[in-house]
């Protein structure tokens, strides 16, 4: 072992609550990757780890450095190159490693790049503990001896393990011939869904797929892909209209995150997707439980009753609801904002899981998916989340809450401020990044009602 001289201090404003993003240059650079790395093996104790990277042009040179900094504290570092970040949660428990990084920006803007971490068994870091020890050896420079024997291995057979897992959540024998649009948004999707159709095709399910935007591209020339984002959604709802597809796919950078269209284009939000995919998992486990966020609920939970399941919300954010799951057992758990989480995943979310479900069912039901979530539609309408650039957050939600308790039935402080009175309700939360408030507001029933609730609650939080 050689002793390590401590390195200047160097403030690291990229770490966030549960990873790293950051400004290109002044925020994140291959230096300040290269300590990350060195800090991560240091707190972890890590002897290996895996680490992947997005298509993202700064990618590859910030994969070099945090691999560089975690072989000179002895790691034998696993090389995934271009992969999802799924795929990282994969090979971190396939092959037994410590911990697992992935290079990632997602969604974000062009100057902006980032980590996703994980430690043994996929398991997301603590916040309070973990992410906080790395950011201050990071910051500080104060690691331990430098160790020998980091070395530098390519990941064998990691993706065709990968998809082998994926496969496993559905019947093959129940799939049937289906066209679908799938949009890789020049992110990392194409080569990975290209492998899961090639499979596929072996076993002798008969999808018919149109790829769209499917060539990894770190320039973006479609656009940043985050189909959340209503701008951004035409590109596939025309292709399912133009093509006749069953449905459409899309997916984000790093494609941990997909969203669906029906077969007329229209995109289905994911809180409707949660409660298609419980209901699936509720006919295969019954009495299970199922994990939901607490934005938006009220389909979640009358889907779960009519199953026969358990509903438990848990706060927004993957490491809560991961946790949620490997604490309860819980098969499956959804977000809104389109991440799902399996238990028999490592307890970790999946953008290619969820489409692969669906196409199921809808060969199964002989449904469409327009059909599966029509009644949900119906029933429980739902405004999307609203953002509030706001300068004082905390007086708003304050000013809400005042007016609007005293003829409230249920109020609820799990993550922000939920609100429930006798046909609608609100869940308020401040961003953990932004001067912003973030509103979700839904109905039983009468669409037609949510903007007169959505007005009266923006009025109250602009004050």
């Amino acid at each position: 072992m050689t002793i390590h001289t401590p390195l200047p201090f160097v403030p690291m404003h990229c770490f966030k609550a549960y990873d790293i993003r950051g400004r290109l240059g002044d925020e994140l650079n291959t230096d300040i990757a290269r300590r990350i790395g060195r800090a991560f093996a240091d707190v972890l104790d890590a002897r290996r780890v895996v680490v992947g990277r997005d298509c993202r042009t700064s990618s590859s040179a910030l994969q070099v450095a945090v691999m560089d900094g975690l072989m000179t504290a002895g790691v034998e570092v696993i090389d995934l190159g271009l992969c999802g970040t799924e795929e990282m949660y994969f090979a971190t428990s396939h092959l037994d490693a410590c911990g697992g990084i992935e290079v990632t920006a997602s969604h974000n803007p062009m100057d902006y790049n980032g980590m996703k971490l994980v430690g043994r068994g996929s398991a997301p870091l603590n916040p309070d503990t973990d992410m906080k020890a790395i950011r201050h050896l990071a910051e500080n420079g104060t690691f331990g001896a430098l160790r020998s024997g980091g070395h530098l291995i390519a990941a064998k057979n990691a993706r065709a393990a990968y998809v082998e897992r994926v496969l496993s959540f559905v019947d093959i024998a129940a799939l049937r011939p289906l066209k679908i649009v799938v949009n890789a948004g020049n992110g990392a999707a194409g080569p990975t869904f290209d492998a899961i159709a090639e499979k596929l095709d072996a076993l002798g399910a008969t999808f018919d797929f149109v790829r769209l935007h499917h060539e990894p591209d770190g320039r973006f020339p479609n656009g940043i892909p985050n189909p959340l984002l209503p701008e951004n959604q035409p590109a596939t709802a025309n292709a399912v209209v133009a093509h006749g597809a069953d449905f459409g796919v899309a997916w984000d950078g790093d494609f941990d995150r997909c969203f669906l269209f029906d077969h007329e284009g229209n995109f289905v939000p994911g809180e409707y997707v949660v409660g298609l995919l419980a209901e699936i998992f509720l006919k295969k486990e019954t009495g299970a439980t199922i994990i939901h966020d607490p934005r938006v609920i009220w389909n979640t939970k009358d889907v779960t009753s009519r199953n026969g399941g358990t509903a438990q919300a848990s706060r927004t954010g993957h490491a809560f609801l991961k946790q949620a799951l490997r604490d309860t057992g819980a098969p499956y758990g959804g977000e809104m904002s389109a991440h799902h989480y399996f238990r028999d995943f490592m307890a970790c979310d999946s953008g290619m899981i969820p489409w692969l479900l669906v196409a199921e069912l809808v060969g199964r039901t002989r449904r469409s998916l327009a059909d599966l979530v029509a009644e949900a539609r119906t029933a429980f309408p739902s405004s999307g989340e609203l953002n509030y650039r706001i300068a004082d957050p905390v007086a708003s939600m304050a000013r809400v809450e005042a007016a609007l308790q005293p003829e409230c039935q249920e109020i609820d402080r799990l993550d922000g401020l939920s609100l429930g009175f006798s046909d609608w309700r609100l869940n308020l939360r401040m961003s953990n990044t932004e001067p912003l408030l973030r509103l979700n507001v839904e109905r039983r029933g009468n669409a037609g009602a949510l903007s007169s609730h959505v007005a009266r609650v923006a009025a109250l939080i602009e004050g």
